[in-house]
């Protein structure tokens, strides 16, 4: 595929250029709110970067003052309350698209320019790095409403944070800003808003221009070596380094 078929989207903007893929969630209105629409052209989307083993890099942001609010309920339960096989499908097609980000082969980056809450801290926190404004908010809201985070949001919450900030505000359901993310962990670190798609621009081009194959075996090193031993994690390091041709 080239970029004269990049799939034209209501929901979604889709841009590349060079090794840089930019997805832009583009509902607005709706504080990027996550419908089955969205899901759908998220679908389409990761059915095109599957045909671009060029892209090295790929960011996802947020149209207007949001990064993503989470599923958009309203729209999910229409569709459920009456078609329990169609609620079903919208929530395959959000896990489908969740599983996709996650297993991209490039590095991935979060530049979260304002309202990140829900599904959407869910969405930051399986890139594999986030840069935010200074000025976004996030919360784990789930508790306010009587119920839990779902589609492995607590997993990744766990994942990203220490467990007295994760007990912190999935219990409480408070709201953060974005330095006090950068501070937790949750992202790299925070700038101003003015500087967040410059500062994100000049990272993805940092790691971009990077050898492309060392590039992906580092990712694929750092995720594969999680859950070994030292021992396993030194054998399997020496065997991607035989597959890069290190000692050859």
């Amino acid at each position: 595929m080239s970029e004269h078929d990049i799939p034209q989207l209501e929901n979604v903007v889709l841009t590349v250029e060079g090794r840089i893929a930019t997805i832009m969630l583009n509902r607005p209105k709706k504080k990027n709110a996550m419908s089955p629409e969205l899901h759908r052209d998220m679908g389409q989307v990761f059915d095109y970067l599957d045909g671009r083993d060029d892209i090295q890099v790929l960011v996802l942001t947020g149209a207007g003052d949001a990064f993503c609010t989470g599923m958009d309920l309203e729209k999910f339960l229409m569709d459920g309350l009456d078609d329990p096989a169609q609620f079903r499908l919208n929530t395959d097609l959000a896990f489908g698209w969740f599983r996709r980000l996650k297993a991209f082969t490039g590095i991935t980056i979060a530049s979260i320019n304002g309202w990140c809450v829900a599904g959407g801290m869910l969405v930051a926190s399986i890139c594999d790095l986030a840069i935010s404004a200074e000025e976004a908010r996030y919360g784990l809201s789930e508790i306010n409403f009587a119920t839990i985070p779902g589609a492995g949001l607590t997993w990744v919450t766990a994942e990203a944070l220490n467990r007295r900030e994760a007990l912190f505000y999935l219990t409480t359901g408070r709201i953060f800003d974005g330095v006090k993310a950068a501070s937790m962990g949750l992202v790299n670190y925070a700038v101003p808003l003015e500087q967040l798609a410059a500062e994100t621009a000049e990272i993805a081009g940092e790691i971009a221009n990077k050898h492309p194959i060392a590039l992906r075996s580092i990712k694929e090193t750092y995720y594969g070596t999680r859950d070994k031993s030292f021992e396993e994690a030194v054998d399997y390091e020496a065997a991607k380094l035989f597959e890069l041709g290190f000692f050859s």
